[in-house]
């Protein structure tokens, strides 16, 4: 599974082409209605020297370069560097190779996505207004309760964190490509604008001098669906905008190398218990007591490590990290993003399990205690929802490939197969009644759906 980015470097980059003088444009919003949406460019050649030059950017040292530069009416920076792809990782929305399946004709919004991909070729934004088309288009629009009228009354905001995102992540955000535009405006900003509803309605709930615990997202999508790029992105966007945020996985949880070396002995023959991953495999006690300790972190000055696992060790068995080496956060917290590709997960009738792999059943009887253990945190959930199991295989593979094509160690195909087979009973189970259901104790309106295709991109539901 791709490893957490430690120190906020993250391995999605993209290599971009340098450039000596860039454009800057300022756009200048003018509203005369709600319905109606005029805007005025001006640009100005300036040479710029890049942010960044030799390594990803801490998130306050961008959140203070981008405070000493932002106008009132916001201004659009294009910046370049060149930075190297790390092994065995990147972005599909990223990568010029790739298209997106989308919904859009004519720029109308269709029902389901259509099966031609846009051409990878330079998007440049030639305006905010063929920005704002964009956006309107999205697939999660409606969904959201977004309309063109709402978006024009706060288009400063989408620039502004479309701005944040691309300098994120090393991109030009006048010259992105349509998937890269894609995953920006129509998925990262419209999910990060509902949990930003999310947190307000949570605080409005406690009066003025109440402690306010921080809202706990839960992010449950299968493995190499992009949930640890969302969350990266999202904790980011918190904080340019002066929240606190936090992130923890499931991952963060697992067993020691020496108690999941008991439990493997205690469940001979077991696939799923082997090695670490199923239900079983994680130790309860530490996630209640870091998710209870995270949720009192609502004073200036309070401060807790976070837990943290080392998938690297024993040659890649993995065991937790050394304490020393824990992140450390401070409070007062507003949000916590939660991620793991079962979160959510609930039991099934033992009928159900058995007839997708008898060796589940014990995997199901453990996952009775995850509920208090992990989901009766959770307030608010997004559902990262996937047509097919199969597709884990194919990212996984996806990354191995890129691996082995840069030179570094990678699975064969068949060791791929064998990683994802001890995951995808328990997708087989558990899937389709987290997407019926949602998870125990969710209310739908603090739940969010996202389906997603193979590209990793939302799509509209049919």
């Amino acid at each position: 599974m791709i490893q957490r980015p430690t120190n906020l470097q993250h391995p999605f980059l993209l290599n971009c082409a340098e450039i000596d003088e860039l454009n800057y444009s300022r756009p200048q919003l003018i509203s005369s209605s709600l319905n109606k949406l005029l805007v005025n460019m001006d640009v100005l050649q300036r040479p710029v020297t890049p942010l960044i030059t030799s390594s990803p950017p801490s998130i306050s040292a961008v959140y203070d370069w981008n405070t000493n530069h932002a106008s009132s009416s916001f201004r659009l920076h294009r910046f370049a560097s060149q930075l190297p792809l790390k092994s065995g990782h990147g972005c599909s929305w990223m990568q010029d190779t790739k298209t997106y399946k989308n919904s859009i004709a004519n720029k109308e919004r269709r029902h389901g996505p259509l099966h031609s991909g846009f051409s990878t070729t330079a998007a440049e934004i030639a305006s905010v207004k063929d920005l704002f088309d964009f956006i309107c288009s999205g697939p999660l629009i409606d969904k959201l309760g977004f309309t063109r009228e709402s978006i024009g009354e706060s288009i400063d905001k989408w620039l502004e964190n479309g701005f944040h995102v691309c300098k994120l992540f090393n991109i030009n955000e006048l010259n992105l490509t349509t998937p890269q535009k894609a995953r920006i405006y129509h998925y990262y900003i419209p999910v990060f604008l509902w949990c930003e509803r999310q947190i307000s309605d949570h605080r409005s709930a406690y009066k003025d001098g109440d402690d306010i615990p921080p809202l706990v997202i839960g992010f449950s999508a299968p493995q190499g669906c992009g949930k640890t790029t969302l969350v990266f992105a999202l904790d980011y966007l918190f904080k340019t905008s002066g929240r606190k945020s936090a992130t923890i996985s499931i991952d963060d949880f697992y067993l020691t190398h020496d108690n999941q070396a008991k439990l493997r002995e205690k469940n001979p023959g077991n696939a799923l218990l082997e090695f670490r991953g199923n239900a079983g495999s994680h130790d309860l006690s530490l996630s209640v007591e870091t998710l209870t300790a995270v949720g009192k972190l609502t004073k200036e000055g309070m401060k807790m490590k976070l837990p943290r696992y080392d998938k690297s060790a024993y040659n890649g068995r993995g065991d937790r990290a050394d304490p020393s080496t824990w992140p450390e956060v401070e409070g007062p917290l507003s949000v916590v993003l939660f991620e793991g590709w079962m979160l959510g997960f609930k039991p099934v009738p033992t009928e159900v399990v058995k007839a997708v792999d008898p060796q589940l059943e014990i995997v199901n009887k453990n996952l009775e205690a995850y509920y208090d253990a992990w989901d009766k945190f959770v307030k608010s959930w997004i559902i990262i929802k996937i047509k097919d199991p199969s597709c884990v295989f194919q990212w996984r593979l996806q990354a191995e490939i890129q691996m082995r094509e840069a030179g570094n160690p990678g699975m064969t195909d068949e060791e791929v197969m064998d990683f994802v087979s001890r995951y995808l009973p328990a997708y087989n189970a558990y899937l389709p009644t987290l997407y019926t259901e949602g998870p125990k104790g969710s209310e739908s309106n603090r739940t969010l759906i996202v389906e997603i295709d193979e590209e990793r991109n939302p799509i509209l539901a049919g």
